[in-house]
């Protein structure tokens, strides 16, 4: 069993950039995705209208348990694209806290949290990976390890957007590699920001399955298309 309290979440990251982003917001208040008020990207009354309990379905295969804490649709949607293309990072914060709210709801025992890795160059042109600022704010309130390592995505796959259920699959197959000595014998949650057929997902939880993980809930901030 690995040594869970050498990898925890980096709070002194968390809390650098959460100084950071408060000095931009005094300077440039920000304004809800949703509604139009200042003083936050997405304002606890907009998010609190957000669909609740979470979207959750359980199956036998890699993902043992799956959840979305909302549909893809509306504010959120457009939330989740300013987080992944605009570079608005302050919305991380705000939608792990959702995260949070919707895992607390299922009985899955987590040890670590993981997050869907990029391949090395879409981070690069990126320069940020979405789902890791999700999982690393996740693993905080959780008071779980996070594994930035845990997971690589050995495979540059084209964009999934455009392709049906099957060539989804076919896409991103093989595409991940998992690190035993980090998740062997752990329950994870993998973390990403929006889920449509569940492909990808699935492709990095059976990666981690093959590496000695014990158990794979997926958890997402969106999901587009039910399974």
């Amino acid at each position: 069993m690995p040594r869970l309290a050498r990898l925890p979440a980096s709070k002194a990251g968390i809390l650098l950039d959460a100084l950071w982003q408060s000095a931009l917001d005094f300077f440039f208040p920000p304004h809800c995705l949703a509604c139009g008020r200042i003083g936050s990207r997405y304002c606890p009354h907009c998010l609190a209208e957000l669909p609740f309990p979470p979207i959750s379905y359980s199956s036998e295969d890699a993902l043992r348990l799956y959840i979305a804490a909302a549909p893809f649709e509306g504010a959120l949607r457009e939330a989740i694209h300013a987080l992944k293309y605009k570079g608005v990072r302050q919305l991380a914060p705000i939608l792990a806290e959702r995260l949070a709210q919707a895992f607390k709801q299922s009985d899955f025992q987590a040890q670590a949290i993981v997050a869907l890795p990029l391949h090395a160059e879409r981070l690069a042109q990126r320069g940020y990976n979405q789902s890791a600022l999700l999982a690393e704010q996740l693993a905080a309130r959780l008071r779980l390890p996070y594994l930035p390592e845990a997971a690589q995505r050995i495979r540059n796959t084209a964009p999934q957007v455009g392709l049906n259920r099957q060539e989804r699959a076919a896409n991103v197959a093989d595409a991940f590699r998992a690190d035993p000595e980090q998740v062997r014998g752990l329950r994870l949650v993998l973390v990403d920001d929006v889920v449509t057929t569940g492909a990808t997902m699935r492709a990095c939880a059976e990666a981690l399955c093959s590496a000695g993980a014990a158990e794979i809930c997926g958890l997402s901030v969106a999901v587009a298309v039910l399974h």
